[in-house]
């Protein structure tokens, strides 16, 4: 009997999230797709502006790149008058984490996360 190597059809991923479609856009996991529709109702009502689908930011350490760290999403929250870069997690990988002590030591941004 020969082994015939099998195509995974519909494989799950690493963590467990699902793709989801909301507005048009593919978003990683449900919960991001969820936080996205929450974000666009805080948007219609005025209370953050400037919403930005996985903005990018470029880390370098001197005149070497390091790293592009992609957040979820960045908006102008208008009550505390500030730029705030979020990312959705489930779970916090090491990589991750060192990325987000990056970016806060290149440009002095702290990433929110939502859970």
């Amino acid at each position: 009997m020969m082994n015939v190597p099998r195509r995974r059809i519909g494989r799950k991923s690493k963590y467990g999230n699902i793709k989801t479609f909301v507005d048009g856009r593919l978003f990683a996991s449900k919960r991001e797709a969820a936080r996205y529709s929450e974000l666009r109702i805080l948007l219609r009502a005025g209370e953050i502006g400037d919403l930005v689908c996985q903005p990018r930011l470029a880390c370098p350490v001197g005149s070497i790149h390091v790293c592009t760290y992609v957040p979820d999403f960045s908006y102008w929250d208008h009550k505390k008058n500030s730029q705030v870069f979020e990312d959705v997690k489930g779970y916090r990988t090491a990589i991750y984490r060192l990325k987000k002590k990056l970016v806060l030591a290149v440009h002095g941004i702290e990433i929110k996360e939502v859970r």
